[in-house]
Parts: C-alpha cells; sequence; structure tokens
C-alpha cells in the first residue's frame, strides 16, 4: 500500500506492507532470514531501536552522573549522537532497515503515548491546594519569573523582526513564548534529582514553579486557540468552549467521583484495581479528546490528572501503577526520539538564527535577573538566590515537547530547532553544577552551639526528637522515654516526628498536628502515633509535653527533615529506631535498608546527639516491669570505655537513674597497665573521671540505685566475653558510639570488621545474630561540634 511520508521536510512515497507483519518468523523456521530482513517485521525493529536508545543513553548517563548532570542531558546527548550517526549529508537514513518510515511511526507513536501518561502523572501529583498557601515571596518569584521575560522578549522580538520576513518573525513567537515558561514538571524534576526536595530552597522553587506552570498554561492554550481563531472563528470558538466545559467537568465532576471514591476505600486498605484502571483508561482517552479541539495531546491528560488527589490512597496508588515504567521507559524514550528530530550538520546562521539566539539570551537572562531581584527583595541569602535562580532558568522535557510539536507543526525551521535543542542540553547540564556549587542545604546543621546532654544545666528541660517509621516504633520509644525519669521540676518535651514514604506526589509535606488538636478525628495523618503520645502525655502530665509532627517525603531526604526539626526545635537528643526488627523468638523479621541509610546520614550532620534505639520487643524483662511494678526494679547498665559519647551516654544514664524504681550499674572497662599516655588522652582521662566521680561516690556509700564496677579487659575478645554476658541481665544496655582514641579495650573490633558501623563496636555486639538477649540497647553519639 503506498503512503505519502514527510521526514525531514521532504515528501515522498513509502510502501506499507498490510496487515503489517508484527512478529518475526525467527531464523529457526527454515526460511532465510536475508530474503525478507528480521528488520522488516514492526516488533523486533522497535526492540531494537529501544536497546540502542537505553544502552547509549545509560552510558552516558554512567559517565556524566559524576560531574553532577541530570539523566534528562544523557537523553538529549543520547537523540543528537543518533541523529547524527544514522543520518547522511543529505538527510536521508545510512540504514532504512533500522529505521524505516514505518518504524519511526511507531516508536514515535509509543512515545508520545508515554508523554501523555507522564504529564496526567505529573497532574496526579500537583498539590493544587500550595496555592492557596504560597506566600508573597513564591508568589512574586512565580509572576516575576513569566511575565519579565515574556515582555522582554516581546519588545526584543518587535526590534529585531522588523528585518525578517512576516513567516520567520511569526518563527520568533513560538520561540520566546516557549522560552517563557516556567513549567512545574521541569523544575520538580530538577530540584528531585538535586536531592533539595525537603529543603527551604526546594519549596520555594516548588511553589514558585506550580503558580507560573499554571499560568503558563493557560498561556500556551490560548496561545495555541489564537492560531485556530486565525484560521477559523467557528472552529476556535467551539474549541474554546469545549476545552472550557471539559475542565468544568473535571473539576465538577470527576473530581468529587475521586474523592468518593478514597471515602468508600477502608482506612489502610488500598483503592480497589478496577478504579485504578479505569482512571488510567480514562487519560488514555482524553488523548483523543485533545486532538479533535485542536489542543496538544496531552492537555485533556494533564487536567484530568490535575482533578485527582494526590497522595494516598488514589493519588499514590495511580504513581505506583505507572511511575515506574513511565519515568523509566517512556520519558527517556520521548526525549531522545524528539531529539532525533535535529540534525547538527544543517546549522543556518542566517537572519533568523542569529534573531532566535538573541532571543533566547533576552529571555534567559531576563528570567534570571527577575528572579534573583525577587530574591533579594525579600533578603534571602546571596547564594540562595543565585542558586534559586539557575533552578528556575532551566530547561526540560516540556520545552522539548513544545519545540517538537512546533517543528512537527512547520512553526519553526530546522536550523532553529536544532538550536533550541542546544540551548535545552546547556541550561539543564549547567544549572545543576551551579546550584550544587553554591547551595548546601546540610550547612545550616554544623554545630557551633553545643546542644548535647552534657552541657544541661540540672533540672533544666530536656528537648528530645523522636522518630516513628512503624507502629511497633510507637511502644519502643514511649516505654525509652517513660524510665527517663521526668518530672515536674525536671520535665521533657518531645517532639515525636511521624516519617512517611513520599509516594503519589510531587510535592513534600510536613505537618504540625498542634494545630488539629479540636479535630483529631479528621486527621488522616499519623492518627496511631498521636493518640498513643497524647495518652502518655495525659499520664505524665506536666512532667512530658508531646508535639506531633508528620513528614511525608523521599527515603533520601527524611533526614534533612529530621535535622531541621532538631535544629528549629532545640533539641538535644534525638532517637532514632534500628532498622532491625526481631521476633519473639530471636529471628530477624526485616531489614529495611533505606532506614539504615537514613540513620547513617542523620549520623554525619545532626545538629544534637543522636541516639539509635536497639528495641528487643516485649519479651523481656522490660515487659516484665510494665506489668509488675513491685515485682523488681528496672535495671540499666552502661558500658563505659572512655570518649565523648561515652560520657553522653552516661550523663543521660545517670538522669534515668533518678526514678527510684531504676538501677544503674556502669561497667567501667579499662586496660590492665597503659604506657606513656600522650597529651589529648590524658585530657579524655580527666574528663572521665570527672563524669565517672559521682556514680563511684554513690556505689561506695552504699546507693543500690547507682552501681560502679570497674573490670580489666586487654582486647576485644575479652570485652566481647563480657559484652554477651550481660544481655540476659538488664532490661537496656546503654553505649557510646565512639571510644577514645587508641583504645586497647576495642583492639581487634576495628569498625572495619563491624557489621553496623553506625553502632560502633558495643553497639555492634548488642545487635549481632551472635548474641541475643532480653535487654534493648541505645547508643549515643554527642553532637559534633566545630571545636572537636
Amino acid at each position: 500500500m503506498g503512503e505519502n511520508t514527510i521526514q525531514n521536510n521532504a515528501r515522498f512515497n513509502t510502501c506499507i506492507e498490510l496487515p503489517p507483519q508484527v512478529n518475526s518468523p525467527g531464523f529457526l523456521n527454515g526460511e532465510n532470514p536475508s530474503s525478507k530482513g528480521l528488520l522488516k517485521n514492526s516488533l523486533p525493529e522497535l526492540e531494537l531501536q529501544m536497546i540502542m536508545i537505553f544502552g547509549l543513553s545509560q552510558t552516558f548517563h554512567f559517565v556524566f552522573k559524576r560531574f553532577g548532570l541530570p539523566k534528562i542531558s544523557s537523553d538529549i546527548l543520547t537523540g543528537l549522537v543518533l541523529g547524527y550517526a544514522l543520518v547522511d549529508d543529505k538527510g536521508n537514513p545510512i540504514n532504512e532497515r533500522l529505521f524505516t518510515p514505518a518504524g519511526e511511526q511507531i516508536i514515535g507513536t509509543v512515545s508520545i503515548f508515554g508523554y501523555s501518561l507522564f504529564l496526567f502523572l505529573t497532574g496526579v501529583k500537583m498539590n493544587i491546594g500550595m496555592i492557596s498557601k504560597t506566600g508573597t515571596m513564591a508568589m512574586t518569584i512565580a509572576v516575576g519569573a513569566l511575565l519579565v521575560p515574556f515582555f522582554c522578549g516581546l519588545i526584543t522580538k518587535e526590534f529585531i523582526g522588523e528585518s525578517l520576513k512576516p513567516q520567520d518573525k511569526d518563527e520568533l513567537s513560538f520561540v520566546f513564548i516557549t522560552q517563557t515558561l516556567v513549567p512545574f514538571p521541569v523544575i520538580a524534576s530538577q530540584i528531585t534529582e538535586l536531592n533539595i526536595l525537603n529543603s527551604e530552597l526546594g519549596w520555594l522553587g516548588l511553589s514558585a514553579a506550580l503558580v507560573s506552570d499554571l499560568i503558563g498554561f493557560c498561556l500556551t492554550a490560548s496561545f495555541l486557540m489564537v492560531r485556530v481563531f486565525m484560521e477559523s472563528k467557528s472552529k476556535a470558538l467551539i474549541d474554546s468552549a469545549a476545552t472550557i466545559a471539559y475542565t468544568a467537568i473535571a473539576v465538577f465532576v470527576i473530581r468529587p467521583l475521586m474523592f468518593r471514591i478514597i471515602k468508600n476505600t477502608p482506612e489502610g486498605r488500598p483503592v480497589k484495581d478496577v478504579y485504578v484502571n479505569s482512571i488510567i483508561v480514562l487519560a488514555m482517552a482524553s488523548s483523543i479528546f485533545s486532538e479533535a479541539i485542536d489542543q496538544q495531546v496531552y492537555m485533556a491528560p494533564y487536567i484530568l490528572g490535575l482533578a485527582i488527589p494526590d497522595g494516598p490512597p488514589l493519588g499514590s496508588a495511580i504513581a505506583s501503577k505507572l511511575d515506574c515504567f513511565v519515568s523509566g521507559v517512556f520519558v527517556p524514550l520521548y526525549v531522545t526520539t524528539s531529539v532525533l528530530r535535529a540534525d547538527l550538520r544543517r546549522f543556518k546562521f542566517d537572519n533568523l538564527m542569529t534573531s532566535s539566539i538573541i532571543l533566547v539570551m533576552v529571555t534567559t537572562v531576563s528570567k534570571f535577573i527577575a528572579c534573583f531581584m525577587s530574591c533579594t527583595y525579600y533578603e534571602m541569602p546571596m547564594l540562595d538566590s543565585w542558586a534559586l535562580s539557575f533552578i528556575m532558568t532551566s530547561k526540560g522535557i516540556v520545552e522539548i515537547g513544545l519545540y517538537t510539536l512546533f517543528r512537527d507543526l512547520n512553526c519553526l525551521a530546522e536550523s532553529t530547532f536544532n538550536f533550541l535543542i542546544i540551548s535545552i542540553l546547556a541550561t539543564s547540564a549547567i544549572a545543576p553544577i551551579f546550584v550544587k556549587f553554591l547551595y548546601d542545604p546540610s550547612r545550616k546543621y554544623a554545630g557551633y552551639q553545643k546542644r548535647n546532654l552534657m552541657h544541661l544545666k540540672p533540672d533544666s528541660e530536656l528537648r528530645v526528637l523522636v522518630c516513628i517509621h512503624r507502629p511497633d516504633d510507637i511502644p519502643a520509644m514511649i516505654n525509652l522515654l517513660d524510665a527517663s525519669s521526668a518530672t515536674k521540676e525536671s520535665p521533657i518535651s518531645v517532639y515525636v516526628l511521624h516519617l512517611i514514604e513520599l509516594i503519589g506526589r510531587s510535592s513534600p509535606i510536613f505537618i504540625s498536628h498542634q494545630a488539629q488538636r479540636k479535630r483529631l478525628s479528621e486527621v488522616s495523618y499519623s492518627q496511631n502515633v498521636i493518640l498513643s503520645f497524647r495518652l502518655f502525655e495525659n499520664n505524665n502530665w506536666e512532667a512530658i509535653t508531646i508535639n506531633a509532627f508528620t513528614a511525608v517525603s523521599p527515603p533520601k531526604l527524611m533526614h534533612d527533615d529530621i535535622c531541621t526539626l532538631a535544629l528549629d526545635k532545640l533539641t538535644s537528643l534525638m532517637i532514632l529506631p534500628f532498622h532491625r526488627k526481631w521476633s519473639l523468638d530471636g529471628h530477624v523479621e526485616f531489614d529495611d535498608n533505606m532506614l539504615r541509610s537514613l540513620n547513617s546520614k542523620v549520623l554525619e550532620i545532626a545538629p544534637c546527639s543522636v541516639g539509635i534505639l536497639v528495641h528487643r520487643g516485649e519479651s523481656g524483662r522490660a515487659g516484665t516491669l510494665r506489668s509488675s511494678l513491685d515485682a523488681y526494679m528496672y535495671s540499666i547498665c552502661l558500658i563505659f570505655l572512655g570518649g565523648r559519647d561515652d560520657r553522653e551516654a552516661l550523663t543521660y544514664a545517670k538522669r534515668m537513674a533518678r526514678e527510684s524504681s531504676t538501677t544503674l550499674t556502669v561497667f567501667h572497662l579499662v586496660p590492665p597497665e597503659e604506657g606513656e599516655v600522650e597529651d589529648d588522652r590524658k585530657w579524655d582521662l580527666l574528663l572521665d573521671s570527672e563524669v565517672l566521680k559521682d556514680v563511684k561516690y554513690n556505689s561506695l556509700s552504699g546507693n543500690q540505685q547507682m552501681r560502679y564496677a570497674q573490670k580489666f579487659v586487654s582486647d576485644g575478645s575479652e570485652m566481647a566475653m563480657i559484652v554477651s554476658s550481660l544481655v540476659d541481665e538488664y532490661d537496656l544496655i546503654i553505649a557510646g558510639r565512639s571510644h577514645s582514641i587508641g583504645s586497647h579495650q576495642i583492639s581487634g573490633l576495628d569498625l572495619g570488621w563491624t557489621k553496623f558501623p553506625e553502632l560502633g563496636v558495643v553497639g555492634d555486639m548488642l545487635a549481632s545474630m551472635d548474641i541475643y538477649g532480653r535487654a534493648s540497647a541505645l547508643v549515643i553519639q554527642q553532637q559534633a561540634t566545630d571545636d572537636g
């Protein structure tokens, strides 16, 4: 069957076999494969094209990610390389079997279909409610980043367009309109790849981009509608009415239906697959509606996505179905196939090209200056202002999609399209490098002030941050706080942070539940956590104060939520749950490597002291204690080797020992004899002696609540035997994470041989599979300050 095809702006005839051959008969069916060719079948051709694209893209990304370049830069470069390698000087395919006209249509259709799903998913993840909460600073940046380059570009276009043909002048309109936009998907992707989603800069960038994107979306739709109006006024009116009607249906019909689906879903249960699949099918069908009303193919899916509530349970269910395949397959495929249209050998430096370069530079620089001036007006730090300006001027997949659309509609010349793709590659590569150089979100955690237990005044308020990931973390943390000897004279202020993985939304959420006390039944997040800790607060009235928070964020950025809250609330100690959970018979139920990585990051940048709680469940002595307070005393053991972390651990243990029903035993493990001691070591020994003084005094005076025992240990093996003998004798064992430099007690047990370096040598023994006992363990690291 003959068909007219346009390729590289040239029209020619191709022959397409109907019905098309999808599957190859293979090499082993007795036929000569060279007679028809394996790639004459559409499926093998598509598979080979995708292998080439993903293979080259992953190779580039493997190299460039070490220099901080985002994934989209590798995808763009892949399209440029393949476009250069597979097309000759005349613009014809070098290998017509590999990229046949029919094959190009198939992979193009797949990529556009994937891009429609990508924008639908972006709409699902967007929280429209953020607009009402956007502050004046974000609103100013959003409006400035959109309107300033718009008017600067408009004036520049009129000025430089006087020497151009009317057709070329119209082409500049498409250039500066697209350059004006600040697409939310591009900014969100940039912020996510920079790992600053939870930072103040990330929040500000997302808020500003959301406002700019909605204004820009309306601007782009109106611009396309004006083009239709110039061709047919009646059709433009019909299309405008259809667009408004579709938007109204999405807002007043579809969105209430989505909330009804959520309401009919039992709390804690997933949304039924029939609902999720129906919504995805509806998103696919909506693309047809976009084409029918002369809008971009992804306009209707994007609006539909905005009508779906983000986050759990519905938004996260849709995201979990689509996110992996859309982000990992469709997006790189769309970027690469779009860039394949560019031919680096076809640059034509005429007046149009020069005008396009000037226009792109003017709009980019004016947008950068507008963002920077808006930030400085609100007294944002200089480096942060520069960083945010680079983020807001980034380009990405949305601009590629618009330029590709305009090129396919013959609204952009080929040389102009080539230059615009190069400009997108430049901005997407340069912006992240500068942002990483200018902005470090962890620098605010620098320890200039001492926020640890040792420097607290006697009987002053102790501020503790506890982190909750799973339901079983709740009783473990409450038991530890209950044993911390809170009184009216020496109260404890507890900041409870419930950490939830971000799924189904693009913006993180941080909720303070103090304002929601009167309507707790309406709170969908952290209800069990809040109720449990408020009950604990009521049972310890005036001694314990509870402040609950919820953070919904990506796991790799949760450390920023934890450290920011600790910094804002001036806490002296934060307690993290250990990543491993044991069953009642001592077997490991699960290992959460994400949680382990999170704990390690917190230990590196924490603005206060950190404790990791290794909870052994309620099968031990602590469980018996809770059922019968008179049966025995709650027993705590502290293993002391010396050093700042051990001194911090002992300070917390002595606070716990104030409780009349608690006993503390300090095992001071010392080497048999020590030769000449260095000056630093002498100072450490002096500080150790000072913090142990009252423990020794109470033990010698016959105080049964506080005992001191000194044991001589020559190496790590002897210490391991002592530790293993203690795990069944106490309810809680406390230890420091690190010890004095050159401690002979741990010789042979270097951190290089430990399985859990985040726990230190002693903590690693207590969490080991080889040692199972009833005692839980608390490993403490003192705040790292600049003075060492």
